[in-house]
């Protein structure tokens, strides 16, 4: 008799490991605007700061697309959007900020307690 088991299957969409799809098309953000970086500074003739400007942004699109907010009562800020997705929380700051006289607001629901 076989039972089935319940699993995580979350990080399924993984390429290549450590890539999930949307970290993958972050790195690749900041891989592309650093390569336009990399193509002026290496017309410039300092390529090698162009290249290492290139990793940089590509390990910051990375870390956007993969890391959450620390879930911390230190600073407002992550006090609000502690444990959301980086990118999640500047898509909101972009479209508040697009947004100047118009109201965002976010509704959270509570958990509901089921003590006796």
């Amino acid at each position: 008799m076989a039972y089935q088991i319940p699993r995580n299957v979350r990080g399924e969409g993984r390429i290549l490991f450590i890539f999930s799809t949307k970290a993958l098309i972050t790195t690749g953000i900041g891989a592309g605007v650093g390569a336009i970086i990399w193509w002026l500074t290496g017309m410039m003739g300092i390529g090698t700061v162009g290249l290492i400007i290139m990793l940089v942004l590509a390990v910051l699109g990375f870390g956007i697309g993969t890391l959450k907010v620390p879930n911390t009562s230190a600073f407002e800020v992550t006090r609000k959007t502690g444990g959301e997705n980086i990118d999640d929380v500047i898509l909101r700051w972009i479209k508040f900020k697009l947004n100047n006289k118009k109201k965002i607001y976010v509704y959270m629901e509570k958990e509901k307690n089921f003590e006796k």
